[in-house]
């Protein structure tokens, strides 16, 4: 198998890896909220982070769906541009989100690593749906 057509299965499993650990951090948010907090915090801190995190959880998810509506329709799965990004920031990811929920790191870190390795991928995924249904170009 060459390098170029091995793209979209990586790009598959590492799409999928990510939204595991995603949903896992769902689950399991309650000792990253905590990391989040001073040693002494009140009822009402803990709910405002927790919130945030379920906010900054939930938009990942949005941004899942829409590269899963890409890729799975067939309009990005075989640019190689797209794929190659794709894998490289969702691996990225994968293994920051396993740091992030094993290691206990700060609230705020998870925005940056969902801008880079999340929102990123999926801008260029809505940029390629204009090219193809907007300009009627070929997704390659």
């Amino acid at each position: 198998m060459s390098a170029i057509s091995s793209l979209v299965p990586s790009r598959f499993l590492t799409l999928t890896a990510h939204l595991v650990i995603v949903i896992t951090i769902f689950w399991s948010r309650e000792n990253n909220v905590l990391a989040c907090l001073p040693i002494n915090f009140t009822p009402q801190q803990f709910s405002s982070r927790d919130t945030e995190l379920i906010i900054a959880l939930s938009v990942t998810l949005g941004l899942f769906a829409v590269e899963y509506a890409g890729f799975l329709s067939g309009v990005s799965m075989f640019n190689k541009t797209q794929s190659l990004l794709s894998v490289g920031a969702h691996a990225s990811a994968t293994v920051s989100l396993l740091f992030f929920l094993f290691e206990g790191w700060d609230c705020s870190l998870y925005w940056w690593i969902m801008s880079f390795c999340s929102a990123l991928p999926a801008v260029t995924e809505i940029i390629i749906f204009i090219a193809v249904f907007g300009w009627k170009r070929k997704p390659l």
